[in-house]
């Protein structure tokens, strides 16, 4: 049976949008001494683990809207962290790619992030966080 639509707390998108933020505001406090915010970290992560990348694969990797990337984005080609340079096999394209500064900085900041992650997993519990990853992964594959 479906969730009355007249009571909030059993809508499924507020529930998953306020946990989502309330986490973000945790690793963005953990990640506030290298410079970095939870978004910016995971789009130079994902650089550094992938290779350079056009705009628009970066976005459906990381599920998310190529607009709001390119939001995401301006500050870290800003600050020489990202560049974006000719695609290797299509010249024509435009691929972004972690500079010598964005590897610096991933490296620092990822001492941050694994703090961050080491204290959800303390409260949450390590196997309740591998589950809840599980369940996002099937949430985002199924809907």
């Amino acid at each position: 049976m479906a969730t009355s639509v007249s009571n909030p707390a059993g809508c499924n998108c507020l529930a998953l949008r306020q946990a989502a933020r309330h986490i973000t505001q945790i690793y963005d406090r953990f990640l506030m001494p290298s410079g970095l915010r939870a978004t910016q970290y995971s789009i130079l992560a994902r650089l550094k683990r992938r290779g350079s990348m056009t705009i628009n694969a970066l976005a459906a990797d990381l599920g998310m809207d190529r607009t709001t990337l390119g939001r995401n984005i301006r500050p870290l080609r800003r600050d020489g962290l990202i560049a974006v340079v000719r695609g290797d096999a299509d010249r024509r394209s435009k691929e972004l790619r972690l500079t010598h500064d964005g590897h610096v900085r991933v490296r620092a900041a990822f001492k941050q992030w694994s703090k961050a992650q080491a204290r959800f997993e303390g409260v949450f519990g390590v196997k309740r966080a591998e589950d809840l990853r599980a369940l996002m992964r099937d949430v985002t594959a199924a809907v």
